[in-house]
C-alpha cells in the first residue's frame, strides 16, 4: 500500500499572506515542514496540493528546487483538490497535513500513521484531532482512498468542500474513526502558523532548537516552553478560525 502524505498549501492565507514561504534562518517554513515530514518512516511519498492561482507559482517553483510532487486544482474546493492529487499519484492511504504546521513531529505522523495501517479494517479514518491532546501545529489525519472518494462523491455542502475531512468525521453513521491522543493533554499549545504573533512564536522556537538539534521532538519544543514561559503567551490570545 502506497501512503502518501499530501500537504495543502497556497499563498492567499486571510489572515498572513504568503505565510508558508516567510523565512526562519534563511529557509521557508515549507522547507522546514517537508523536511521534518521526510522523516516520518511510514510516509512512502509527499504531495504538495496547491492551486491554479499565478500566486501560488511560487510555491510550485519551490517544488522543483526541491524536486517534491505536486498537483494543482481549486483554491476554495480543497476537498476536490485532495482528491485529484491522491488519484493522480496512486495514492492508497492519504496523510493529510497543512502547510501551517512548520514544525510538526515525524514520530506523531507514525504514531497515527501506524495505528491507522494496524487497524485499516476497522476505522476508515485515523486522527489526532477530533480529541485534541496533542499542541495545535502536530494535526495529522489519515484516511483511506475509498473514504476520501467518497467524501469527494457525496460532500455537497461549501464547508465540507473547504475542509477536506470534515464531512468524514460529521458523519459517524458512515464512517468509521479513532481519535488518537497523547499521554498528556498538552493541546493548549498553539504552534500552527496563522498570524504574525503565531510566526514569532514558531521563529524563536527555531531558531532556539534548529542550529543544534535539526531533529528536535516536540518534547523538546514543551521542555523550552517550561523554561520560557513567556513565549507562550505570544500567541495565547489567537483564537482558531471556525470550520
Amino acid at each position: 500500500m502506497k501512503v502518501a502524505a499530501i500537504i495543502q498549501a497556497r499563498m492567499g492565507s486571510t489572515r498572513l499572506p504568503g505565510k508558508i514561504l516567510k523565512k526562519v534562518l534563511d529557509k521557508t517554513l515549507l522547507e522546514y515542514q517537508i523536511e521534518r515530514v521526510k522523516r516520518a518512516k511510514s510516509i512512502d511519498e509527499i504531495i504538495i496540493a496547491t492551486t491554479t492561482k499565478e500566486s501560488d507559482d511560487q510555491i510550485v517553483q519551490l517544488c522543483q528546487q526541491l524536486s517534491i510532487p505536486y498537483y494543482r486544482g481549486s483554491e476554495e474546493d480543497v476537498l476536490s483538490r485532495y482528491f485529484e492529487a491522491a488519484t493522480q499519484f496512486n495514492a492508497d492511504v492519504i496523510v493529510r497535513l497543512t502547510s501551517d504546521c512548520p514544525i510538526i513531529d515525524p514520530n506523531v505522523i507514525d504514531k497515527v500513521v501506524t495505528h491507522y495501517l494496524e487497524n485499516k479494517d476497522r476505522y476508515d479514518y485515523v486522527s489526532n484531532t477530533l480529541t485534541r491532546t496533542y499542541p495545535r501545529g502536530l494535526d495529522t489525519e489519515v484516511m483511506s482512498y475509498k473514504a476520501l472518494k467518497r467524501a469527494h462523491e457525496e460532500a455537497k455542502e461549501s464547508a465540507y468542500r473547504e475542509h477536506v475531512t470534515a464531512y468524514i468525521y460529521h458523519h459517524p453513521d458512515q464512517f468509521r474513526f479513532f481519535s488518537v491522543s497523547n499521554v498528556k493533554d498538552e493541546s493548549k499549545h498553539r504552534w500552527t502558523v496563522d498570524t504574525e504573533e503565531d510566526f514569532h512564536l514558531i521563529k524563536n522556537i527555531l531558531e532556539m532548537l534548529y542550529p543544534t538539534k535539526p531533529l528536535f521532538t516536540f518534547e523538546d519544543v514543551i521542555q523550552i516552553l517550561r523554561s520560557k514561559p513567556e513565549w507562550v503567551q505570544i500567541n495565547a490570545h489567537i483564537e482558531q478560525k471556525k470550520l
